[in-house]
């Protein structure tokens, strides 16, 4: 089987299936992560899924992709529009990287339409619910193998 692909998750995606469902859907977290590794399995990939709160444990998990993962796909949550720290994180790594969400941000509030985080990553998937998961796990693989 190849390197794993990481699937990383900021902060209040914990909360999946409860906050705002009109918004981001009814399934919970742990839902997606079978999903993802279901999928990731179709595509020859074992899926590395984890959630944090905590912008420093998203850096370290960067980092640690970086030496371990074929890829990288991410829901940085709110961090997306606020984190330097990210951008800087994704930059310094040479796996390729997949910024994902839930919702179509660019249809929502005026500051959820910047990320800090695009120009670093190869592209960026949103708009799909739990579909944009399975979409950036396939774009991994596309340009992965």
């Amino acid at each position: 089987m190849a390197l794993p692909l990481f699937v990383l998750n900021g902060p209040n995606l914990n909360a999946l299936g409860k906050r705002e469902p009109g918004i981001y859907g009814g399934q919970t977290l742990a839902d997606i992560e079978v999903l993802c590794k279901a999928e990731g399995e179709k595509l020859g990939f074992a899926v590395d899924f984890r959630q944090s709160n905590h912008e420093g444990d998203l850096v370290d998990w960067i980092h640690e992709a970086g030496d371990v993962a074929a890829g990288i796909a991410i829901n940085a949550g709110a961090y997306t529009h606020t984190s330097i720290a990210l951008h800087d994180a994704i930059r310094a790594i040479k796996i390729p990287v997949v910024e994902l969400h839930l919702s179509n941000v660019h249809a929502r509030e005026e500051f959820r339409h910047k990320s800090m985080i695009a120009p670093a990553v190869k592209g960026v998937i949103c708009g799909f619910g739990v579909q944009s998961y399975i979409l950036a796990l396939h774009a991994l693989s596309s340009i992965t193998t």
